[in-house]
C-alpha cells in the first residue's frame, strides 16, 4: 500500500468521531474569535475535511455553533449532577472540583460556550439561554431535594435569582481564573463554594 493511502486509512474516522472532531476545533475557533469571524473555511482546513464534508454534518455556520455550545452544556450538565440522597453542603466542594478540573480540561469549549451570548445571532443566543437554563435547574432541584434547604426552594423567586446571579459570578470567576491563573483550582473551589452558601443564607 503506498505511504500516502496507508496515512489516509489511518486518518478515516468515524461518524461520531468526525463530528466531534470538527467540534473540538469549533470550541478552539470560537473560543478565541467572536462569532462573525470565524469562517468554516478555517474549520475545513484545520480538521482537513472539505467544506462540503463540514456542511454534511452541519447545514449552516449557525448549527455548527449552536452545536459546540450544547456540546459543551452537556458536559457541564454531566459534571455538576447531583447525587441523590447526598446532602448539598457534602457535594457542594465536590462538584465544583469536577467543574473546575473540566473548565481546565476543556478551556477552549468553556470559553467558546460563553461566547455565545455575545454573539449577534438570536438562534445561538437562544441555544445558550436555555443551556443556561439547564443548569439553574439541576442546582435548584437539588436544594429542593436537600432538608436543609428544603421543599418549595425552586418556586422561590428569591432562590432562583440568586443561583441565577450565582452562576454569573462563577462563570465570571473562571474565566479570569483561566486567563491569569492566578489562584489554585482549590482556591477558586472554595471561593464559590461560599459564594453560593452566603446568597442563600
Amino acid at each position: 500500500m503506498p505511504a500516502n493511502q496507508g496515512e489516509r486509512a489511518r486518518r478515516r474516522l468515524s461518524t461520531a468521531e468526525r463530528r466531534e472532531q470538527l467540534l473540538a476545533v469549533g470550541a478552539r475557533l470560537f473560543s478565541e474569535s467572536p462569532y462573525d469571524d470565524v469562517w468554516i473555511e478555517q474549520v475545513a482546513e484545520i480538521a482537513g475535511v472539505s467544506r462540503g464534508l463540514l456542511y454534511h454534518y452541519f447545514p449552516t455556520k449557525r448549527d455548527f455553533f449552536a452545536a459546540v455550545v450544547e456540546r459543551e452544556s452537556e458536559r457541564m450538565l454531566r459534571m455538576t449532577a447531583a447525587v441523590p440522597g447526598v446532602p448539598v453542603r457534602e457535594q457542594l466542594a465536590a462538584g465544583l472540583d469536577a467543574y473546575l478540573r473540566h473548565v481546565e480540561a476543556h478551556a477552549h469549549g468553556f470559553r467558546a460556550f460563553h461566547r455565545a451570548d455575545a454573539a449577534g445571532d438570536q438562534a445561538v443566543r437562544r441555544v445558550y439561554r436555555r443551556a443556561l437554563a439547564a443548569q439553574e435547574k439541576q442546582i435548584l432541584a437539588a436544594l429542593e431535594a436537600d432538608p436543609e434547604f428544603g421543599p418549595g426552594v425552586e418556586g422561590a423567586p428569591q432562590v432562583r435569582l440568586a443561583v441565577r446571579g450565582w452562576l454569573a459570578f462563577t462563570t465570571a470567576v473562571c474565566l479570569e481564573w483561566l486567563r491569569d491563573g492566578e489562584l489554585t483550582r482549590e482556591q477558586v473551589r472554595d471561593l464559590c463554594a461560599r459564594a453560593l452558601l452566603g446568597v442563600l443564607a
